[in-house]
């Protein structure tokens, strides 16, 4: 099912969020609970404590390029015979963050040379985009249209899949209304209507007709819950709202994930009036499985169950394993932390061998969804991977998406359209040639060479590319040597001045949080030189976020 949306339309639906608080959690949510396929049974009843916990264990590919290594603030990349050597064991349920193809097969093949050849999961963090990059998620929600983030999500899931990723941690759809926080850039904004109606787009986008498909790669919402009311805005900052809120602002687009077919979703770093989400038995136990009868499979967020001992809620990495298994997060992201205690756990009688059995559960039902029991190689095709990079057709829905991406302020004097030819343009500012920048965060596997900054795509529309001049006047946040004289020079030797100006990548993203949401001082100076000249300006904003 998919939707049509207008700005007005949504604007107009906003007066039924009210009837939220007085429907019970989950009331769209699916009642029945999947029955688990025979041979789960018999794999669990076959199992040892040990191979239970590799199956709840995920850990960063070995093969992760710098850009994928970069992504999370602490990295600690395993060794390449190591994780087979785990594989082969059955320590380790899969890898993450991985995208090469013949990587992926060696792995699958040394878990079909275990003892009970359970298969391995291939995840990864394709939030816009896998080869083909698309417009950041807040972007694409200010299209206000489902439609698009749908067919953005199902481009990005043909790609990532024919390199054989199942999973991917996303969508994103914490409400995100404290511009200071960087991570509001992965998501929808802060409209409720929006982000449930984007929350449903991007799952049926990501995992297709059917997650047993060859090309389905299958969804997490995230990061439940709350983790986009950050006090002051502060990345992996405390959480205190009242029930109310989160039951009518932030639980309602998991909800709509939820119902569009997710099967995962993670736990978010944050804490929750005092409790962090990933040790929150109330979240991940009462609310998740209780009220809405959920499912599926909680993954950590990276580490997250180790930073439990950060937040002073766990006192060591033992006691932490035990908060957060006991909780509800039945997968274990990169700490390790799950093969190495739940084992000892478990013989102490601290965590019941039918808490151990659920999880594993829940993680072999997925991997049965995904089709992986009948044919583990089903997204692992080395003849595949290149073929389906970079189409012409997606590379055309890229070009579509930024176009209904882009949000027009004001046109004071009917300034827009630019003419393509008869005149003069002046082109300043950090923006104009960058290409380091364009992509935005989490651009992982793309983002390359074959590109274009801003004025070379200008060039390249204009009948007489000699009547555009280029200047950067400034660096995004420290002034250049005579840059400004330069600019205001090409200013008023144009008919026009074109300004690209706004946010760094590094603004925006994980870990990435500002206290004054503004243009930095150099650019503003930049911006008041060209202004003063008296000549015609347009403004072109680059920005993770709203800016004041």
């Amino acid at each position: 099912m998919t939707f049509s949306t207008t700005r007005r339309a949504l604007l107009m639906g906003a007066g039924s969020l009210a009837l939220l608080s007085r429907v019970p959690v989950g009331w769209a949510l699916p009642r029945a609970g999947t029955p688990s396929p025979h041979f789960v049974e018999d794999l669990i009843a076959n199992m040892t404590v040990v191979e239970k916990a590799g199956q709840l264990t995920l850990l960063a590919s070995a093969t992760a390029n710098a850009a994928a290594t970069a992504a999370n603030p602490e990295t600690r990349q395993p060794a390449a015979g190591k994780l087979l050597d785990a594989a082969r064991a059955g320590e380790l349920t899969g890898v993450f963050n991985g995208s090469n193809v013949l990587w992926h097969q060696q792995m699958q093949q040394a878990a079909m040379q275990g003892r009970l050849k359970i298969p391995l999961l291939f995840a990864a963090d394709v939030i816009h985009g896998f080869s083909t990059v698309f417009p950041v998620p807040l972007a694409e929600s200010a299209s206000f249209d489902p439609e698009l983030a749908r067919r953005t999500a199902r481009a990005a899931a043909l790609e990532a899949t024919a390199v054989g990723i199942d999973w991917t941690f996303a969508p994103m759809v914490d409400i995100a209304r404290d511009a200071r926080w960087g991570r509001g850039v992965e998501g929808s904004g802060e409209d409720l209507l929006l982000g449930r109606r984007m929350a449903d787009a991007r799952v049926r986008g990501f995992q297709g007709e059917g997650l047993a498909d060859a090309d389905a790669m299958a969804a997490c919402p995230k990061h439940f819950a709350a983790y986009g009311a950050a006090e002051g805005g502060l990345d992996y900052n405390t959480v205190d709202i009242s029930e109310r809120t989160l039951r009518e602002t932030y639980f309602p687009p998991f909800q709509s994930g939820f119902e569009a077919g997710a099967l995962t979703t993670m736990a978010s770093f944050n804490e929750l009036s005092g409790i962090p989400a990933t040790a929150n038995a109330w979240l991940l136990r009462d609310v998740l499985r209780g009220e809405w009868n959920y499912q599926g499979l909680v993954v950590s967020d990276y580490t997250g169950d180790m930073e439990l001992i950060a937040h002073g809620y766990a006192a060591d990495e033992r006691d932490a394993t035990r908060k957060a298994f006991l909780a509800g997060v039945d997968m274990s992201m990169q700490s390790g932390l799950y093969l190495r205690y739940l084992p000892e756990l478990v013989a102490s009688g601290e965590v019941p061998m039918a808490r151990l059995d659920e999880a594993v559960r829940r993680v072999l039902r997925f991997k049965a969804a995904l089709g992986l029991f009948d044919d583990p190689y089903r997204r692992i095709v080395p003849e595949r991977a290149q073929a389906r990079q970079r189409l012409p057709e997606t590379l055309a829905l890229a070009r579509e998406a930024a176009h209904k991406s882009v949000v027009l302020l004001k046109n004071e004097g009917e300034l827009l359209p630019l003419r393509r030819n008869g005149q003069r343009i002046a082109l300043i500012g950090p923006m104009a040639r960058d290409t380091a920048n364009i992509w935005g965060p989490w651009t992982l596997f793309g983002g390359d060479e074959r590109g274009h900054d801003l004025a070379s795509a200008m060039r390249g529309a204009m009948a007489d590319p000699d009547a555009l001049q280029v200047v950067d006047g400034c660096g995004f946040e420290e002034a250049e040597a005579g840059g400004i004289e330069r600019a205001v020079s090409a200013a008023r030797a144009a008919d026009v001045a074109v300004l690209a100006v706004g946010e760094p990548l590094k603004y925006s993203g994980e870990a990435q949080s500002r206290t004054d949401i503004v243009i930095p001082a150099a650019q503003r100076a930049l911006l008041e030189a060209v202004a003063a000249t008296g000549t015609p300006m347009v403004v072109v904003l680059s920005n993770g976020r709203a800016l004041a």
